[in-house]
C-alpha cells in the first residue's frame, strides 16, 4: 500500500498578499485572517508618554520626598496629632454615656489625688524623692 503524504499548502490563491492563512491539515475552511494594522501614532505617543511617566514616577516620589522631607514629616505628625485627639474625645464621649462609669473615674481620681498629695508633697524628703524620679525617668526618656 502506498501512502500520500499531503504537503501542507497555503491558501493564498485569489486573496490579497497580506491575508494570512493557518498551515496544516484542514484548513481549508478556516477564515482568512487579515494583519492587525499598526497603531495610529498619536496612540503610540501617548502610551509612550504613560510608560515613560510610570517608569520615573519612583524617582519623582523619591527626589519629593528627599527635598521635602521635613515638611512632610511635619504634616504627617500634626494629622497624626489630630486624629488622636479626635479618637481620645470620641472614648471620652463613649465613657461619659454609660452610667455610673463617669462617677466612679472622678471618685478614683481623687482618691489618687489625695494619696499623691500625702506621699509625694507633704514633706521635703519626699518631694526630693519625686524629683530624682522625674530626672531619671527624664534621663532614661532623653538619653
Amino acid at each position: 500500500m502506498e501512502t500520500q503524504q499531503q504537503l501542507p499548502e497555503t491558501l493564498n490563491s485569489g486573496s490579497p498578499e497580506s491575508a494570512l492563512s493557518l498551515e496544516g491539515a484542514g484548513t481549508g475552511n478556516l477564515p482568512k485572517l487579515q494583519p492587525g494594522t499598526a497603531p495610529t501614532s498619536q496612540w503610540q505617543r501617548i502610551s509612550r508618554q504613560i510608560v515613560d511617566f510610570l517608569d520615573q514616577l519612583p524617582n519623582y516620589l523619591g527626589s519629593f520626598f528627599d527635598k521635602n522631607k521635613q515638611a512632610i514629616l511635619t504634616i504627617v505628625l500634626i494629622l497624626s496629632a489630630f486624629i488622636t485627639v479626635k479618637v481620645v474625645i470620641a472614648v471620652l464621649d463613649a465613657v461619659s454615656g454609660v452610667l455610673l462609669l463617669a462617677p466612679i473615674f472622678e471618685i478614683i481620681g481623687i482618691f489618687y489625688a489625695i494619696w499623691f498629695t500625702f506621699r509625694y508633697l507633704i514633706k521635703v524628703e519626699t518631694r526630693q524623692e519625686l524629683s530624682h524620679k522625674v530626672n531619671s525617668f527624664k534621663q532614661q526618656l532623653l538619653g
